[in-house]
Order: structure tokens, then sequence, then C-alpha cells
């Protein structure tokens, strides 16, 4: 098995916990921006999983930007070929697309930016700590794929988590974001607060404060399970 791990991005942001967690296990991490003209691998098989992270970018526009299309089907070919494959945020939107789920804006234009508490289901209480607060950045939820597991629900979109195998995951919040990562989102996109369901910038602050530390554990355990490196998030 490889010791390479793909990770998908959308704009040329590197920041973030995933690479140095990735590195610290010993995995190398290989980008990729499909957004920027660069072509996913043909064949998955060369690397130990992918990761394919959120964006500015709606599933929505996939007619008007192509590689969103050549996502989803690259996804859709990850899955069924059996490799390890995480969707992050905007990730587990095209990912939930590719396999015949709906993604769509909140009814009610509610937007999730900032952190927000995830609740587990039966299937996601080994996974998912009840409550344990997650950093969100979008407007649109997804689906659930028919053949997958529900993880966690949240409360203003119910679906943040699923499941389709040991090896394949979704999640709708950002856990590779730290909190000085997301005070510099919020210092680039501060018009984007005054959209419904916005925490401020202070709020976001001062949760950030509260549950940056454990966040990091929890991704680091995560990241494990879906590696098939431990059974089950401790």
């Amino acid at each position: 098995m490889t010791d390479s791990i793909l990770v998908v991005a959308h704009s040329d942001w590197r920041e973030g916990r995933l690479a140095p967690l990735l590195e610290a296990k010993g995995y190398r991490v290989e980008w990729c921006c499909p957004a920027g003209g660069q072509c996913l691998p043909a064949n998955g098989a060369g690397y130990a999983g992918a990761v394919v992270l959120g964006g500015a970018q709606n599933v929505g526009e996939a007619d008007s930007k192509p590689y969103l299309h050549q996502e989803m089907d690259w996804m859709r070919r990850q899955v069924a070929e059996g490799r390890r494959l995480l969707g992050i945020c905007l990730g587990a939107q095209l990912l939930a697309r590719a396999l015949g789920a709906g993604v769509a804006p909140h009814a009610e234009g509610i937007n999730e930016i900032g952190y927000y508490p995830v609740f587990p289901t039966p299937a996601g209480s080994a996974v998912i700590p009840a409550g344990m607060h997650v950093y969100h950045w979008h407007k649109e939820g997804f689906e659930l794929p028919g053949q997958a597991e529900l993880l966690a629900r949240g409360e203003a979109f119910p679906n943040q988590a699923y499941r389709l195998s040991s090896k394949v995951y979704g999640l709708q919040f950002h856990p590779e974001v730290t909190a000085s990562v997301a005070a510099a989102w919020v210092e680039g996109a501060a018009d984007q607060l005054s959209r419904p369901g916005a925490q401020p910038a202070s709020r976001q602050q001062e949760l950030g404060r509260r549950f940056d530390a454990l966040l990091h554990d929890w991704f680091d355990g995560f990241l494990d399970l879906w590696l098939g490196r431990s059974p089950a998030v401790s």
C-alpha cells in the first residue's frame, strides 16, 4: 500500500490541520486542484486514500464548471473500485450528488457559518461524540445517498455525516479548519456573516477557543478510523 494521500482542493488554499495530521502519521500529501486546471489521476490505486475538500463553488454550478462533473465522475469510480475516499463540505456534497442524492440550499435560506453542534445517530455513536461543536461554512446541504448510513445530524441541516463503507465517508463540516484559519476566513469574507444563521465573528472566536483543541483531537482519531488504523474514534 502506498504511503501517499491525494488531497483534492478547489483553490490554492493549503492551510489547516489535515496535511500536518496525515504527515505525522507517516503519509506524504499530494495536492491536486482541478479548478486550477490540474488533472485528477486516472488510477487511484497509487494512493492510500483521497480527500476532497470544500470550496466556494456549489454543486449546482457543475454545468458551468465542468471540472466539478469530472470530480464527481472520478469520485464515483473511486467508490466503485473500493478506494478510500473522504469528502469534506463541498467534497461530501459532490460525493452525495455523484451517488444520486440531492444537494440544495436550505429551504429557509439558512447558512451555517461558525461552530455548531452535531449529534450522533445510533450508527454514528462510535464515530461522533454527542454535541461535538464543529466548524461550518456552507449554505447548501445534501440528501443521504441511498446506500449510505447517516452518522450525525444537525439542527439546521439534518444530514451532517455519512458512511458508505469503512473506507468512504462524507462530512458536511470542516474538521480540518483550525481556529486561526477560521478567523482568516471570517476576515476575508466578513460580508457573509450577515446571512441568516451565520454567527458573528466574536461568537466564532469564543467558540473556537473552546472547541478547537477538541476538534483537533477528534479529527486525528477520525483519520485513523478512515485509514483503517483504528476500529473506532477514541
